[in-house]
């Protein structure tokens, strides 16, 4: 499908991205949760999770150099133990997936992930070892075999305790590693041609100015205001995806 990707195409997913970034530096929300409605159309459904996967490595190496000062590693090893063999699973499980079932998946987590986030909030710094090791596990999983669950791995981080620098920091060292091993099962399976590559590169430096707009946005909106209107994007396409997904099952 990428023979078919036109240049007018590839300046949307370069504006898309922006956006993306931009967005995901007053919310939390990166463009794992923003992108796949956009890309979907544009190189497939099989490509989707791969792309913002190879896309992803560039934030998070950005974001963990940034903030290395700040890196818990106690915690950081303690969720990867977990998650790292539940994301391998789950990213060989995407690769024997079909077009219409992935549309429903990943829709459906998108979903999933705002009421997820807010329940996880409500045990802000309450979250025990325990409860880390089996929420580790079940977001290993999902970051996997879907995209956009990103903000599941925040909210187990703040239930766990940590805040500001420490959270940023700290998620983008566990999701540096477990992204590392899920490009790999993508590229051993053969999900990631190089199209794929192009484009999740496009994708990965278009995002990074978004941060710098990022700070004149953080002045104007509340951020009540913030989750809300990601809430509302996110919702809108989750919801359309799952529709498309039982249109193609159908």
């Amino acid at each position: 499908m990428f023979a078919d990707v036109t240049l007018a195409q590839y300046a949307l997913v370069a504006l898309m991205s922006f956006i993306a970034g931009a967005l995901g530096g007053v919310t939390g929300y990166g463009p794992g949760l923003l992108l796949p409605p956009i890309l979907l159309p544009i190189v497939g459904p099989e490509a989707v999770v791969p792309v913002i996967a190879v896309s992803s490595l560039l934030s998070n190496t950005s974001r963990l150099a940034a903030f290395r000062r700040d890196f818990d590693a106690r915690r950081a090893a303690l969720i990867v133990a977990f998650a790292l063999p539940a994301s391998a699973l789950g990213a060989w499980g995407y690769t024997l997936l079909s077009g219409g079932l992935i549309l429903v998946i990943i829709g459906a987590v998108l979903l999933l992930a705002i009421p997820a986030r807010h329940a996880l909030l409500k045990l802000r710094g309450h979250l025990s070892a325990r409860g880390v090791m089996a929420a580790g596990a079940g977001y290993g999983f999902l970051m996997g075999g879907t995209a956009g669950t990103g903000v599941v791995l925040l909210s187990i981080l703040l239930a766990a305790g940590l805040n500001g620098a420490a959270v940023i920091a700290t998620d983008a060292g566990i999701s540096l590693v477990l992204g590392v091993v899920k490009v790999a099962v993508f590229q051993a399976a053969g999900a990631l041609p190089l199209p794929s590559w192009i484009m999740a590169l496009l994708i990965g430096v278009c995002a990074t100015p978004g941060v710098f707009l990022a700070k004149r946005l953080l002045g104007t909106l509340s951020s009540r205001a913030h989750i809300r209107i990601l809430d509302a994007i996110v919702s809108i396409g989750g919801a359309l995806l799952i529709v498309q997904g039982l249109r193609a099952m159908g």
